[in-house]
């Protein structure tokens, strides 16, 4: 069986502020070794478990933050940025399974570092309810017929994952106490809890089912800034539903990740905007 795993960075044990998240920061190279860490769990589970191939996305902002001369050499790794499917990129038909590691809540609900693919979006729902990361890759997964089997990260994204995908593993390695605050496990027990969870996740896989593709796909965005929001309302068939939000319909899923890389940008730029008036 061919495994796909497509990693990030907030949901990794031991990491709470963003000071551990962001390149530059002083924490960051230390969370790239814990982010490694918990890959080759998940890769090493993965073999445990019969896998023939494994490949690793790296899904993290700028998507560059996998140490590639500490990663398990049976894997191969999907690296840098932009890439089309985004977190999902290189998931097709030839996989078995999917496996989500580090990953975390969605925008607008409690977690560590809690987001939807920006901090500038305030949340994201997919026809009226909110849509974690975790669940637009899942639908990804299941436009080729591939199934998630695990989901690990903080207790609130893996209470999530246990809800909206049937027969998902979970393995939570820490629990939130605010947005950027965590109670966690030792990385090395985490680790072992992913190896576990990752091994289980592939034997498993033949039993199930990739989630089910909502006939209507209408995206709506709360932007923190309005000017992000004006912006975003200029993309055709979009439309301003208030100062801050925008929904749009779109025909398939390509389309959904595309709309939501190209209001990423926007977001983006909106906000760059902004920080030369908080430097004065």
């Amino acid at each position: 069986m061919d495994v796909y795993i497509s990693v990030d960075m907030e949901g990794i044990a031991g990491i709470a502020t963003m000071d551990q998240i962001v390149r530059g920061g002083h924490g960051y190279p230390r969370s790239q070794e814990l982010m490694t860490a918990e890959a080759n769990a998940a890769i090493a589970g993965a073999f445990d478990a019969g896998a023939d191939t494994v490949v690793v996305n790296d899904s993290h902002g700028t998507m560059d933050n996998l140490l590639q001369d500490a990663l398990d050499e049976r894997a191969r790794l999907v690296t840098g940025s932009p890439k089309a499917q985004c977190m999902a990129h290189g998931l097709d038909g030839r996989h078995g399974v999917a496996l989500f590691v580090g990953y975390h809540a969605p925008g607008g609900c409690p977690g560590v570092l809690a987001h939807s693919f920006s901090s500038w979006f305030t949340w994201m729902r997919l026809n009226d309810r909110l849509l974690s990361e975790a669940e637009v890759n899942a639908l990804l997964a299941a436009e080729h017929g591939v199934p998630v089997g695990l989901v690990t990260g903080d207790d609130q994204i893996c209470a999530l994952a246990e809800r909206v995908l049937p027969g998902v593993v979970t393995a939570p390695v820490k629990t939130a106490e605010g947005h950027t605050a965590t109670n966690s496990l030792h990385p090395l027990r985490a680790q072992a809890l992913i190896r576990e969870g990752a091994a289980a996740a592939v034997k498993n896989a033949p039993a199930l089912r990739p989630v089910p593709i909502p006939e209507r796909l209408d995206l709506t965005v709360g932007f923190q800034l309005p000017a992000a929001a004006e912006a975003a309302a200029d993309v055709p068939g979009a439309e301003r539903v208030d100062e801050h939000t925008v929904t749009c319909p779109v025909p398939d899923l390509r389309r959904l990740m595309g709309l939501i890389g190209v209001w990423y940008g926007v977001a983006a730029l909106a906000a760059r905007t902004r920080l030369p008036l908080l430097d004065r």
